[in-house]
């Protein structure tokens, strides 16, 4: 029930938070919404207020503004050709398409505001969890609950700076001083060039020890200035490993496997639901990102797809043949179709073979 229900809350949110951006800007731009959906038809519940009628649809898995004369073949009535998306100037159109994607980033740096003002900002702490078999770590002695406070004298609370510490270090012997059980020891030990996985599934070789985070987190506390900019900089973060992840998506450096879709959504939410609301909202951050994105890939039926056609028009002086634009159409919904046919099953598959 905790899996559902969060489901439910962080898709819903997010599409609310995507489609009210092509909403507003297409408001604030005189463009008259016919239609503001949550989910895919058919149709749930609906109502019309003033000239938009406002709708639950019954497929949860996104939503749809209709915008009066949003295809240029559409007919519209001559006293509402002010009205019409299709004969607003290109950069009303541009900025309505791309309100969407931005309003999820948008959603992404204000919730991790909230989050950071609320509780600090989440950082990986130095404790182990877990040591590799014949490793430096494990020839001298490190054990699973250890918690590492200084490297050569220096201290550390931070898995990442005690990461960055051992590779600039280099194969050279150094000391870590750790806490075990209220003890305070000091081991010395060589770090290698070993095999790694790093952040995106790859093979990778660096300087290790051997140990693994215990993935405990500590919270840095900080001033209404401190959240600001640290939601700023943390969204710039997810946003360029997204984009580097797609990328290596894309020219096959990262195996199609770790793909993940609404299955996969819906175990995450639950399972950030039950860890606290905390989790949940940095989980729907970073889901939101991943949405903006996704929206902006130049696939028609996506807002990429639109910013494409858009482009095409400023280019040629104007809208794109009603064929040729069908066609490009057709073959983005193919392309989706596919895409989700994929995910679905990398979903299904790691359901029945999570360790594969």
């Amino acid at each position: 029930m905790t899996t559902i229900i969060a489901t439910i809350v962080v898709l819903g949110i997010l599409v609310f938070v995507h489609e009210f951006g092509h909403f507003l800007l297409a408001k604030l731009l005189g463009v008259r919404v016919e239609t503001f959906s949550l989910g895919f038809p058919p149709k749930l519940l609906g109502k019309k207020i003033g000239e938009t009628e406002y709708r639950l649809s019954v497929i949860p898995l996104g939503g749809y503004v209709k915008l009066l004369g949003e295809n240029p073949e559409d007919e519209v009535p001559p006293e509402l050709q002010d009205r019409a998306f299709s004969h607003h100037p290109l950069w009303h159109r541009t900025l309505i398409v791309l309100a969407g994607p931005g309003f999820n980033l948008l959603f992404c740096v204000v919730a991790l505001f909230f989050l950071f003002s609320l509780w600090g900002i989440p950082y990986l702490t130095t404790k182990i969890g877990s040591v590799k078999a014949d490793s430096p770590a494990a020839h001298a002695g490190l054990q699973v609950g250890d918690q590492v406070l200084a490297v050569d004298g220096q201290p550390v609370a931070r898995w990442e700076d005690l990461a960055a510490r051992i590779r600039r270090h280099g194969e050279q012997p150094l000391v870590l001083t750790v806490r075990r059980q209220g003890q305070i020891l000091k081991i010395t030990l060589t770090p290698k060039r070993m095999e790694a996985t790093n952040i995106f599934g790859q093979k990778v070789s660096a300087v290790l020890i051997g140990v693994a985070s215990s993935e405990k987190l500590g919270m840095e506390q900080v001033g209404f200035l401190g959240a600001a900019a640290e939601s700023f900089s943390y969204t710039y973060r997810i946003l360029a490993l997204t984009v580097v992840s797609i990328y290596k998506l894309i020219v096959q450096e990262i195996p199609v496997n770790t793909l993940g879709g609404p299955i996969l959504i819906a175990q995450v939410a639950g399972q950030q639901a039950e860890q606290g609301l905390r989790y949940l909202i940095h989980f729907m951050a970073i889901l939101s990102v991943n949405l903006a994105l996704l929206n902006l890939l130049p696939i028609p039926i996506l807002d990429g797809g639109h910013l494409l056609f858009i482009f095409w028009e400023a280019v040629r002086g104007k809208p794109m043949a009603v064929r040729h634009r069908e066609m490009a159409q057709a073959m983005g919904l193919m392309l989706i179709l596919a895409l989700m046919v994929l995910v679905f099953y990398q979903d299904i598959r790691r359901l029945f073979a999570p360790h594969q």
